[in-house]
């Protein structure tokens, strides 16, 4: 639905009888709003939950089977996309056994009689939702953040935990509150990919708001994250609220000119920026993705360019869930998928490392901006609805077994908030819409 923006001009006239003495006598300031349906929002809304299970599920079947042995690419070191369909190679984590989702490498679906399992690409992302509803606020608390986690996440294995989420929880329960316990001082994993999935969906509570989005979303990131890590989750959060515009654009344009705007809040001195801009060059050349995917393990984590010294760090797998890898990954799925949430989706899941974690947030984004139906059109079928939080957390009502309706509903009441106290917008109750103020500036 093409957005409808209006603009109120002011003009603001200097007082009679008073002197000109060559100052201005009048100023004209513009305010546009943009009109968004909240009907048509809560299928965007279901749209991303349904998508975002599809492509992490997805994406799980090849999570770490392909990350580099630091040295010259041989056949083999990376699935290409003649991969798709053959039978699912091993991963780091798995002794030798493929993934037991399904054994070749293909869509992972829950059709109409199944139950989707929530995972750490979609639980903290929940979560927070919950808090937020739950304290009918717009901004988390370093204590309602602490206490929510310490509430519904399971303090021993397995808990579905990794790396940063893992150690932040840890200082957690030592007393340590957030943004401390994302802080380079108490966490030494503040570098790896955590925070990427556990808040992109504050970009669609602040509608077509990059700016504010960033805002309500600061300190869930730094909960986990710092430095160039948080830059780079910070990237993605503003991704979904340019999403969330309502636009008539064809789908590959449109997601190209977001993440061109997105960029732009990428500090240029910074390897997150870099990697952007070389990525997004090899795609504009015209080569082949898996080329593109090659020159950036050769470029960053052989060469170390740019600044990104992961591998210098001798860490376990060479960081290959690090943020600035699986960024940089992620990219290749972005450019290369033109919008397609299928081609996406498949892209992700071929081009190596954390798999699971590039698939879910783009198949989360293109799923919200398709929508419930489109999301069913682009597979050809239609797929359950139920969502099993309690897979890896705890604590929730009904046992945790909850709807991509009723899960939607609360994103509405939770961006009602949002607009009225973040956005200085309101809710037109007789065309049930949100009227949202723009930020012309485009931060």
């Amino acid at each position: 639905m093409k957005p409808k923006v209006f603009t109120y001009a002011f003009l603001v006239l200097s007082i009679l009888g008073c002197k000109n003495d060559n100052k201005e006598t009048a100023s004209l300031k513009e305010t546009e709003t943009i009109s968004i349906s909240r009907d048509t929002y809560k299928d965007q809304l279901y749209g991303f939950w349904l998508a975002q299970c599809i492509a992490n599920w997805t994406g799980l079947v090849t999570e770490m089977d392909k990350i580099g042995n630091i040295g010259e690419i041989k056949t083999g070191d990376f699935y290409t996309r003649a991969d798709w369909g053959k039978p699912d190679q091993p991963s780091i984590f798995s002794e030798g056994e493929p993934s037991d989702l399904t054994p070749t490498i293909d869509f992972v679906f829950r059709d109409t009689t199944e139950i989707w399992g929530a995972d750490d690409d979609t639980d903290i992302e929940y979560m927070y939702q919950h808090l937020l509803a739950t304290h009918e606020t717009t901004l988390l608390t370093p204590e309602q953040i602490r206490d929510g986690w310490l509430i519904h996440i399971r303090p021993e294995e397995e808990n579905y935990l990794w790396v940063s989420n893992q150690k932040a929880f840890d200082l957690m329960q030592e007393g340590v509150l957030p943004p401390v316990t994302g802080s380079p001082e108490q966490n030494e994993h503040f570098e790896m990919i955590d925070a990427q999935l556990t808040t992109e969906i504050f970009g669609l509570f602040a509608p077509a708001r990059p700016d504010i989005a960033v805002k309500i979303a600061e300190l869930p990131i730094r909960t986990v994250a710092s430095q160039e890590a948080e830059d780079i989750s910070k990237f993605y959060v503003r991704m979904y609220a340019l999403a969330s515009q309502p636009s008539e654009e064809k789908m590959s344009n449109r997601v190209l000119s977001i993440a061109q705007k997105a960029r732009k809040s990428l500090p240029d001195t910074e390897y997150p920026a870099k990697m952007y801009d070389y990525v997004h060059q090899l795609y504009e050349s015209g080569i082949p993705w898996e080329q593109t995917r090659d020159s950036i393990y050769q470029r960053y984590q052989v060469n170390e360019e740019d600044g990104y010294d992961i591998t210098s760090q001798n860490l376990y797998c060479n960081g290959c869930f690090a943020a600035g890898i699986n960024f940089a990954a992620s990219l290749v799925s972005l450019f290369y998928g033109e919008g397609d949430l299928k081609e996406t989706i498949k892209i992700g899941v071929l081009t190596g490392w954390d798999s699971d974690n590039p698939t879910a947030t783009w198949g989360g984004m293109l799923g919200f901006m398709l929508g419930k139906d489109g999301v069913e059109k682009a597979f050809g079928k239609q797929f359950s609805n139920i969502f099993n939080i309690h897979r890896t957390r705890q604590n929730f009502p009904n046992d945790g077994i909850d709807t991509f309706e009723a899960i939607a509903e609360k994103g509405i009441q939770v961006t009602d908030r949002v607009v009225q106290e973040q956005l200085n917008g309101r809710i037109d109750a007789e065309n049930n819409t949100w009227i949202i103020p723009l930020n012309t500036t485009h931060e």
